[in-house]
């Protein structure tokens, strides 16, 4: 097991064991905890009651976070010559189709959401194997394949994230960056946790949310009380 360092102990050791923290201090104590010389992501786990492997019982869905993810999201708009310029004009970093499939084809994914069209996915299936593994492949559900391209694509830049239940159990999602004020790592927090609340399956039994946590990327994660959530 590898030895903590000495920031990593001094970071554990103002987290008390055992205790559940409220989203508002342990928003404030992650500030403290958080030692990096680079401004770190939030991230939130959320472990719920549910059983992925039924279909019943999947949860996703996206969420805009109220003060944005904090980080420039790169965003490739696969489209029509006619919605170029809606594409463009609404902050899109990457916009085409051919030579873009061309170069994904040969395994680019320099990006992190590609927004495209209804009639256009005919095209992305034979790139599944690239794009599915990575999280790029866009989805009608989470609102990366429509004809309301700018729409989608500011959507996007604005702090709109999408999350999914992984195979544990578990959603997983950055949230923000370490600096952060406290009440917005709070607001941003809170956000996510209310849109998975009304996202529960009728097929989910006994407790939903199990347990919550938050933690910044080089910090020992914060475990939240899930009732005062």
């Amino acid at each position: 097991m590898a030895k903590l360092t000495k920031k990593q102990k001094e970071a554990a050791s103002k987290i008390e064991k055992n205790k559940l923290y409220s989203l508002k201090d342990a928003s404030s104590l992650l500030k403290t905890v958080a030692s990096a010389k680079f401004d770190e992501s939030v991230d939130i786990a959320v472990r719920l009651g549910v059983d992925p492997r039924k279909a019943n019982q999947m949860v996703r869905g996206v969420v805009t976070l109220p003060h944005g993810t904090g980080k420039d999201t790169k965003v490739l708009a696969l489209v029509t010559p006619d919605k170029e310029a809606e594409a463009k004009a609404a902050g899109a970093d990457f916009v085409g189709l051919d030579d873009y499939l061309q170069k994904i084809k040969d395994g680019w994914t320099d990006v992190d959401v590609i927004i495209t069209m209804p009639a256009i996915m005919g095209k992305l299936g034979p790139l599944g194997r690239v794009l599915g593994p990575r999280g790029l492949m866009p989805n009608p559900k989470t609102g990366t394949v429509t004809m309301e391209i700018g729409k989608a694509v500011a959507e996007v830049k604005a702090g709109k994230i999408d999350f999914k239940v992984d195979k544990t159990g578990i959603v997983h999602a950055g949230i923000g960056r370490i600096s952060f004020d406290a009440d917005k790592i709070v607001d941003n927090a809170h956000e996510i946790i209310q849109t998975l609340v009304k996202l529960k399956p009728t097929a989910a039994k006994g407790t939903y949310i199990k347990s919550i946590h938050l933690s910044s990327t080089m910090s020992p994660a914060i475990a939240l009380d899930p009732k005062a959530v």
